[in-house]
């Protein structure tokens, strides 16, 4: 698992310095070079350095917006970071960093941040000080509760939180109300009963918990378009699933649902449907099929 999304986090990182235009914005890789090319330096990457520190030079290039410390041997953040008060993009993927300084704050221009695969127990609560923020990464730490500063960060359009130890998930998610994408898989988490979800939702991830039963508010995301629940303890879905009506693809694989209810041929826009995993007999699925002739559905 760890190395799996290790290897998205390399994937996210590809995409974000695809967006950075490398003629106008060149990538360097070494603070000597940097510091003796005597331009303005915006963008630096030390990914697999093996650094322990990093270096004392780096708050001279106080024009940076984009660092990429993945793949090293931090076990903190230096004071060095909190002195870039012009970085947007910081990548920190893949240390040993157990902790998140108050300093965080300072950094208020950040509108992406990744610490996957980190050490993390907790998230600082001045992180919500970072009203920029639009992408969150904490994958596989070991966070037991959904950080509470999160939900204090509007802008936010996208929070992976998979592979930790979370149970607990805040009830007023619903106040980060531009956040599109949620990844809470392969977690603890088996109760989702008072959980209100943005109404802006437009992926949610979900699968390797404990889940037994989907919250109404979910059936209330009309702007849902993937829902991933797989590998739970799903017995029943609620006839409010109906209202999931831009739904597009739903993956209930490796539950213990017997049935469906009638109401799944309201979801029109339904194209891909997963069920495999469930004690489901052939009668039943022979009625499914019937019941959503516009849907691609794999028992």
């Amino acid at each position: 698992m760890k190395k799996l999304l290790f290897l998205i986090a390399i994937l996210s990182l590809s995409n974000i310095q695809a967006q950075i235009d490398p003629l106008k914005y060149p990538t360097y890789t070494n603070v000597e070079d940097a510091l003796k090319s005597g331009k303005t330096i915006y963008s630096m990457s030390f990914r697999d350095k093996g650094l322990f520190n990093v270096s004392p030079e780096l708050s001279k290039m106080d024009s940076l917006f984009f660092l990429n410390l993945m793949g090293n041997n931090l076990e903190k953040m230096d004071d060095e970071i909190f002195k870039l008060k012009q970085l947007e993009i910081l990548n920190l993927n893949g240390n040993s960093i157990k902790f998140i300084p108050d300093e965080i704050g300072d950094l208020k221009k950040l509108t992406s941040f990744s610490m996957n695969l980190n050490s993390l127990t907790k998230i600082n609560n001045n992180f919500a000080k970072l009203q920029n923020l639009k992408i969150v990464h904490f994958d596989a730490n070991n966070l037991s509760v959904f950080p509470e500063a999160l939900i204090k960060i509007a802008t936010l359009e996208e929070i992976n939180l998979s592979g930790n130890q979370i149970s607990f998930v805040e009830k007023d998610l619903h106040q980060i109300k531009n956040l599109k994408y949620l990844n809470l898989a392969a977690n603890q988490i088996n109760d989702l009963t008072d959980v209100r979800f943005p109404g802006n939702l437009k992926y949610l991830e979900l699968q390797q918990n404990s889940i037994i039963n989907l919250p109404e508010s979910i059936f209330k995301s009309k702007n849902l378009e993937f829902l991933n629940v797989s590998q739970n303890n799903l017995k029943k879905i609620s006839p409010k699933v109906k209202g999931l009506k831009n739904v597009v693809s739903m993956n209930l694989a490796n539950n213990q649902l017997k049935d469906l209810p009638k109401e799944f041929s309201k979801l029109k826009n339904l194209k891909t449907l997963i069920l495999s995993g469930n004690p489901m007999n052939k009668a039943t699925i022979d009625k499914l099929k019937i019941l959503m002739p516009q849907t691609q559905i794999y028992f």
